[in-house]
């Protein structure tokens, strides 16, 4: 056998005023044939797990490009067709193949292409035939549009909010590909629309019980070969924006639209009871500083680099340093300006310096004072999972007692190395400040005595009901009470 295996992933806010261009991939993640890490990163893992799959078959895997950029605003048109082709014309050279193994997001959005996707998986079709096997892993903060349905055989998506599973579902992924391609197996992909857009974080119930029980269905049906929710993307505004359920069979298409349609209509039962209690800013720092065991770390929830925010907001920082608290660590906040001048000045130094907030209204004002440069580290980089996320150039700095860490490169806050790496031990601090909506509970939760999630000014549009939709569908909950009509 012969698989060609490549990833381009991002996932695109469509109300963030970041544009993407190819530095951004070049940044998180850009590996040409050959170059990619023992690693993966997210959306990537199709590739490392394809090289432990094809050797043990003695099966010839053909790697192409594999690209990542951090969550952002619309990707470049020139950016997004550059990288398109250079997948697809790796292809047409790896030709013939039995098999197209991708890893995408599911959310990227390139200007003049609402459904980027769509439109690879297509070409990738036109390419390879009709017969040819074509399947992809996905994020389930995604939009699974019929552009893509008609163009794949079968598709699995991380079950876990935060992605702590994308290389247990990239083995799924091969397990199904595998056995598909030696004839066992007939995967038929199934759907049913949840007529709703919500926030299903994994690490509480109800959405943990869920999750739990498709997987038990996977392994006691022979028939159900895979289960995804497709949580859907709720700063996506395009046409096929929403929650969908997913159910691949092994050629039993109507039970699977039976399945799919009774555990879609139970999760639309619980609409509006998955997401994390939040608070703002005032009574966040109010219940930290009353805390009694540490570190309480306060999650910034909507200045999520991690859903295509800047991550330079400094609403909950402003509250910190008016209330006189000490003992906390601000980890980060996105200033490459910032930490241009920092770098130049060198640690040690103490400057004047305006940072932060520079993005979009909503994310605060920006900080001024004279800060202490404490440490600086060029191409920083903190855990996730058993991978590296990059930070960029960045500074640790102090302003009143406070200790902040200014960044170069978007990313959220994965880990506690992210303070480590820049010289803070997290342990000590009182309070730890973090810019993720979820992703950051796997690691933090460890040291964490107590999380306060905390909605802190508007730098994301996470009120769909409110939000000034153009392209998303209208009929869908929240934005109508009750699209059944029941």
């Amino acid at each position: 056998m012969r698989i060609f295996t490549a990833a381009l992933a991002t996932e695109t806010n469509t109300f963030s005023p970041i544009c993407v261009d190819r530095r951004a991939f070049e940044a998180s993640l850009y590996a040409p044939p050959g170059q990619h890490p023992e690693t993966p990163t997210l959306c990537s893992a199709p590739i490392t797990v394809g090289r432990r799959v094809c050797a043990k078959k003695g099966w010839e895997l053909i790697e192409g490009t594999a690209a990542w950029a951090d969550p952002a605003g619309l990707v470049n048109r020139s950016t997004y067709e550059g990288l398109r082709d250079e997948v697809l014309d790796q292809l047409r050279a790896a030709m013939p193949v039995d098999a197209v193994i991708l890893g995408l997001h599911g959310a990227m959005v390139a200007a003049g292409y609402e459904d980027t996707e769509g439109d690879i998986l297509a070409r990738v079709r036109e390419i390879v035939g009709p017969d040819i096997l074509v399947c992809a892993e996905l994020d389930p903060h995604s939009h699974l549009t019929a552009k893509r349905l008609a163009a794949a055989d079968f598709f699995v998506y991380f079950k876990e909010f935060p992605h702590t599973d994308f290389v247990d579902r990239a083995e799924d992924l091969w397990r199904i590909a595998v056995e598909t391609l030696e004839g066992r197996l007939n995967p038929v992909m199934s759907v049913f629309d949840c007529r709703m857009i919500d926030v299903y974080p994994t690490s509480r119930d109800p959405m943990r019980s869920f999750v739990d029980r498709i997987m038990r269905l996977e392994k006691e049906d022979a028939d159900i070969l895979s289960i995804s929710v497709i949580h859907g993307f709720m700063a996506g505004d395009v046409p096929e924006m929403g929650t969908k359920m997913l159910v691949v069979t092994n050629g039993k298409p109507e039970k699977g639209e039976a399945l799919a349609r009774e555990l879609g209509l139970e999760l639309f039962s619980k609409r509006g009871t998955f997401i994390m209690p939040q608070i703002d800013e005032i009574e966040a720092v109010t219940r930290a500083k009353a805390a009694t065991s540490w570190p309480v770390v306060i999650a910034d929830v909507w200045d999520n680099p991690g859903g295509g925010t800047a991550g330079d907001a400094t609403v909950l920082l402003q509250e910190l340093l008016e209330r006189g608290v000490t003992d906390a660590a601000i980890g980060t906040i996105w200033d490459p300006m910032a930490v241009q001048i920092c770098m130049a000045a060198g640690e040690g130094a103490e400057i004047p310096l305006r940072f932060g907030a520079k993005s979009a209204p909503g994310t605060g004002n920006p900080v001024d004072g004279v800060v202490k440069v404490v440490k600086l580290v060029e191409n920083a980089e903190m855990k996730f999972g058993e991978s590296f996320a990059p930070f960029g150039d960045a500074v640790h700095i102090t302003l009143d007692g406070i200790d902040i860490i200014l960044n170069s490169t978007r990313a959220q806050s994965f880990d506690p190395s992210l303070f480590s790496v820049m010289g803070i031990d997290p342990l000590s601090k009182k309070i730890l400040v973090i810019k993720s909506t979820n992703h950051f509970y796997a690691s933090f939760s460890k040291i964490a005595a107590e999380i306060i999630y905390c909605s802190a000014g508007t730098p994301y549009p996470n009120n769909p009901a409110k939000t000034a939709y153009r392209r998303a569908p209208k009929n869908i909950w929240p934005m109508v009470a009750d699209p059944y009509g029941l």
